[in-house]
């Protein structure tokens, strides 16, 4: 087995290659791709081309899956493959997808650890738009002052579905309006997640709606002001999707959005989701 890896930035970011590609999909491949996306946070294997069988088999390999969202999808695959799609006759209600244009961790508000990680093949492309950005919130954590790290380790933020949802209030329908925003789901999380293996990372993003005892005005800001600390050039990078990409990020280390795109693209991307095994409040 030889894989490869290059870094793209210092802190985040490795481009894959292969000698042979049936080594990607042994045991051995995958541990060695779990132990780099801990270590590296976003893992770019360029024109890989997984069919979604290959993809749900190294999803296995790498330690099982969760069935993320999904269900006002017209799925045309396995319901184990996620179409992120604006595509209408696909995803009728597409206010989830449109809110990935906005810095967020996936599965947050749900009742579950949060997943590990996120697998995305790109199956077609916008030809403008659509690129996906990726920021360390580990790097994020790391780059803080003592004093600024002091402050904030030991708070609690509220994340729920809402409060992703609140930049397209404005944009939903009407008789849309109280499907898309009454989902209660909320789930609290340290603001920096004390991890098994050592690491701290924070847990920000669109979901992160307020801060538990801190007025809530106060709380906001500084999620921003945290969002906006991870989105920086040193912990981010910008993924320039091309047909049959394969990337796999860290879902508990790393915040994650869209550049928008003409709905009429076509764009189509398969996810499938390693699932969590650590639950924050351990």
């Amino acid at each position: 087995m030889a894989l490869h890896f290059e870094d793209i930035k210092p802190k985040i970011g490795s481009h894959v290659s292969w000698d042979d590609r049936d080594d990607l999909f042994t045991h051995e491949a995958a541990k060695l791709v779990r132990e780099k996306v801990e270590e590296r946070t976003v893992l770019v294997f360029p024109k890989l081309n997984l069919t979604d069988e290959e993809q749900l088999a190294f999803t296995d390999m790498m330690g099982g899956r969760v069935k993320l969202t999904g269900q006002f999808n017209k799925q045309e695959v396995d319901e184990n493959v996620y179409q992120v799609t604006l595509d209408k006759k696909i995803n009728p209600q597409p206010e989830y997808v449109l809110g990935t244009y906005f810095w967020h961790m996936d599965g947050m508000p749900i009742d579950a650890p949060p997943p590990f990680a996120t697998m995305l093949s790109a199956r077609k492309v916008s030809a403008k738009g659509g690129q996906t950005e990726f920021a360390s919130t580990w790097a994020a954590w790391e780059g803080l002052s003592e004093e600024e790290q002091r402050e904030i380790d030991g708070l609690r933020a509220v994340h729920s579905v809402k409060a992703s949802m609140i930049p397209l209030t404005d944009a939903i329908p009407a008789e849309q309006y109280q499907k898309v925003i009454g989902i209660q789901a909320e789930k609290e999380h340290p603001v920096v997640w004390h991890r098994a293996n050592g690491r701290k990372t924070l847990l920000i993003g669109s979901t992160a709606d307020r801060i538990v005892d801190m007025p809530t005005v106060d709380g906001r800001a500084l999620l921003w002001r945290l969002t906006e600390w991870a989105a920086q050039p040193n912990f981010s990078i910008r993924h320039d999707w091309e047909e049959g990409d394969f990337v796999i990020w860290d879902n508990t280390a790393a915040m994650h959005r869209a550049i928008p795109y003409d709905a009429e693209s076509g764009r189509m991307m398969h996810r499938t989701t390693l699932v969590g095994t650590e639950a924050t409040n351990s």
